[in-house]
């Protein structure tokens, strides 16, 4: 019989349970079901399996431990990308080209690719967050970035840096998404936030995972005139209360996403987000000034413009108002 493994207290998304069980054969179906067909092995048939996991529109997230010296032997993904991001312990990973990596929690992750075979062995105290990103996803969100068609699989380099800066920044952003999708009222609450901050994490893994595209992503691009910027930031006062993205807006101005920052930056002397950032943040302070004190919270207003980090808002709204939400809430009711 199998026993019921209660979560620990530092398992991330522990709102999104899919198994906890010390069965071998429990634990390789349940890690089929949400990332895909695999050989798993154990000393002894042995482990500690927690498994938690949520799918939205553009990828799966989850948190994996095996408490185990357990091997994984992974087919190809075929049309999927999975990135291992280890927190803890430390992971030894080959692949069918002859590729080594091992991955040190919070140091190194790895990519498989849905054309590689893949073996993992994990320490017992090995802990990851995986992502599982349909190649569509990704793939057309690369295309966005560069205004072209993205067709042939991102040949990413195994390994994944985390201790650089951008690798740090990748691994705090999918650490603060599952810490938010674990809060109630936070991301999974907030369609904006959330799909803002799942578009983040893509291009992210993008700049941080070295790949064919790599070279051409980081090239700057070149400013279009004026009045192209015109479509794009009359959509963005109509759309303010819609997820927004680099991609959709470039869209809107039938550019690339290189040029669209080249542009506003050149012309606005800021980014595109920054522009949206300051529309928001506007309509966050009408809100608030028109709203019942007794009956608001500014966190609320907040989340409902896409403003997921509450100290970095006040900080942002101070800097624009010369004082603090809370304090144009007050002036409401003076």
């Amino acid at each position: 019989m199998v026993e019921p493994l209660v979560h620990g207290p530092t398992a991330l998304l522990a709102r999104y349970p899919v198994l906890g069980t010390r069965s071998l054969e429990e634990a390789r179906d349940a890690v089929t079901r949400v990332y895909l067909d695999h050989d798993l092995s154990a000393p002894d048939d042995r482990l500690e399996m927690t498994l938690n996991a949520t799918s939205d529109r553009l990828f799966t997230l989850g948190y994996l431990t095996y408490k185990s010296c357990a091997k994984l032997v992974m087919p190809p993904t075929e049309d999927c990308y999975h990135v291992n991001l280890t927190i803890a312990g430390r992971t030894d990973a080959t692949r069918t080209d002859g590729e080594r990596e091992t991955t040190a929690g919070r140091m190194s992750g790895i990519v498989l690719l849905p054309d590689q075979e893949n073996t993992v062995r994990w320490s017992p105290d090995a802990e990851q967050l995986i992502l599982k990103i349909p190649r569509l996803s990704l793939e057309n969100h690369l295309g966005e970035h560069l205004n072209r068609p993205v067709n042939d699989v991102l040949d990413f380099d195994f390994g994944i840096d985390l201790s650089t800066a951008a690798g740090m920044t990748l691994l705090s952003s999918v650490e603060f998404f599952a810490r938010e999708l674990d809060r109630p009222g936070g991301l999974a609450d907030m369609p904006i936030a959330r799909e803002q901050l799942e578009a983040f994490v893509m291009t992210q893994l993008l700049h941080t995972g070295r790949h064919q595209y790599s070279d051409a992503l980081a090239a700057p691009g070149d400013p279009v005139r004026k009045g192209r910027l015109g479509a794009v930031i009359e959509y963005m006062e109509q759309h303010a209360d819609e997820p927004l993205s680099p991609p959709e807006l470039a869209r809107v101005g039938n550019m690339s996403v290189r040029t669209l920052h080249a542009t506003f930056q050149q012309e606005l002397g800021e980014p595109p987000m920054a522009y949206l950032r300051r529309i928001r943040l506007d309509h966050v302070r009408s809100e608030l000034l028109r709203c019942d004190p007794g009956l608001t919270r500014v966190t609320d207003v907040a989340l409902r413009w896409g403003f997921f980090h509450q100290s970095r808002f006040a900080q942002q709204y101070k800097e624009r108002f010369n004082e603090l939400p809370r304090d144009t809430l007050r002036e409401r009711s003076a």
